[in-house]
């Protein structure tokens, strides 16, 4: 019998000082060493979005290092977050955008 890793995608809203201060390219790094596919991209709002994809602790690693505020230079002030269902293929790699 194998063992099969718990797979996921989830979906995270950053709110807070999260544009401007290296927070998407700092997200990049986080999520690369955790090997999670996705990306993190700024919206017009001045918030962060960013799709995480692959194992969920390492998801959950990445959600509490974002909830204690991500990069030395920001301030996260609220996340929202929402499974992700898609029919897309998942992403290969963490790109910013």
């Amino acid at each position: 019998m194998t063992q099969e890793k718990s797979s996921k995608g989830l979906k995270i809203w950053v709110y807070g000082r999260v544009q401007g201060v290296g927070f998407r390219y700092s997200t990049q790094v986080k999520a690369r060493a955790l090997s999670l596919r996705g990306y993190a991209r700024n919206l017009d709002d001045g918030s962060v979005e960013v799709l995480a994809c692959g194992d969920t602790a390492q998801i959950n690693e990445l959600v509490a290092w974002l909830n204690a505020g991500g990069p030395h230079s920001a301030r996260v002030d609220k996340m929202l977050t929402e499974p992700w269902h898609s029919q897309e293929e998942e992403p290969h790699d963490f790109t910013t955008g």
